[in-house]
């Protein structure tokens, strides 16, 4: 009895080994791939580069659909959406902020003020004119703020992917939330830094659900540690970067914007984060709010329902360019 447990034993810590040898190769492949394959185009802004991704035909003559990826994200987040916008005759463009993805790491702190000076510098450097539809899933919420009081002449429109306002960091439940968030980013950055997440890439690597190219691109990112400690740096400038928005006005009413929520309507304290959300839609004179019961906060962005975010850009884009002087 006591041989047979032992051969079992034996088997199963082989079965476990094999499995991991097989996680850390496939792991290894994927990264290897989309290495050989990088989408988007590193841009200089002045000593240092960060990638940028555009997709759709150069001869669209409407606003440009400009993405802000949420907190660990990147240009690949947007993968499906811009497939989706491409589609339909839509130019849009996503980047990998400094330090993320593939771009050169950036001045500390990594706050709002930085990342929108960046995001200014890189429209200026890439060629991409005309007036911007911005799009910003998640803590670019805090982002989109700043910049387009910063750039009230050029943002026609937004549309705000279950973002986080400015305003949302005063309620307890999310200070609580984001100071656990950004000790589990530190984390994060030190666990990829001694390669523990490329075992998991190749199954936790893609929570979104992206195409092909996209898929790879983000699971090369999942597993490295650059990536994950400029992620961290972002995260724990969080509050900051609420209170730089903060300190701007609300959205003019006058600009289009639409929101998109994810997951089933919320009770107690996360339904007022939901009202939060939804606030500048309802300050807007034109305005809307759309929930995705079925969808997760980043599953909102994949394969399974880019067609809705998809639809609420095209909305707001419609929009802008009706508006007078549009």
């Amino acid at each position: 009895m006591f041989r047979t447990a032992a051969l079992w034993l034996g088997r199963g810590v082989a079965a476990i080994v094999l499995a991991l040898l097989v996680a850390i190769a496939l792991g290894g492949l994927m990264n290897a791939v989309a290495a050989d394959n990088p989408p988007g185009r590193m841009v200089d802004i002045g000593g240092r580069r960060l990638n940028l991704v555009c997709a759709g035909p150069d001869s669209d003559t409407g606003p440009l659909v400009v993405m802000e990826a949420g907190a660990f994200g990147l240009s690949a987040d947007f993968g499906a959406i811009q497939q989706g916008l491409a589609a339909r005759g839509i130019r849009s463009c996503a980047y990998d902020r400094a330090g993320l993805g593939r771009s050169d790491p950036g001045p500390v702190p990594r706050d709002s003020q930085a990342i929108v000076g960046d995001l200014e510098k890189l429209l200026a450097a890439s060629g991409e004119t005309g007036p911007l539809i911005l799009v910003g899933h998640s803590m670019a919420g805090l982002h989109l703020r700043l910049f387009t009081n910063r750039n009230l002449d050029r943002v026609a429109g937004l549309v705000l992917l279950d973002a986080a306002p400015p305003e949302a960091a005063s309620l307890p439940v999310a200070r609580t939330w984001i100071g656990r968030f950004a000790g589990a980013s530190k984390l994060a950055g030190g666990a990829a830094s001694l390669g523990l997440l490329a075992p998991l890439s190749p199954f936790m690597g893609d929570g979104i659900g992206l195409p092909p190219v996209a898929s790879a691109e983000k699971r090369r990112a999942f597993a490295s540690g650059r990536h994950n400690r400029w992620a961290a740096r972002e995260v724990g400038q969080w509050l900051a970067g609420s209170a730089q928005g903060a300190a701007t006005p609300p959205y003019d009413p006058a600009l289009p914007v639409g929101v998109v929520t994810a997951g089933p309507p919320r009770q107690g304290a996360l339904s007022d984060w939901k009202r939060i959300q939804s606030e500048p839609a309802r300050a807007s004179r034109q305005g809307f709010h759309v929930n995705i019961d079925a969808a997760s906060h980043a599953g909102m962005l994949g394969l399974d329902h880019r067609d809705v975010v998809v639809d609420a850009i095209l909305r707001v884009r419609d929009a802008a360019m009706t508006a007078p002087g549009g």
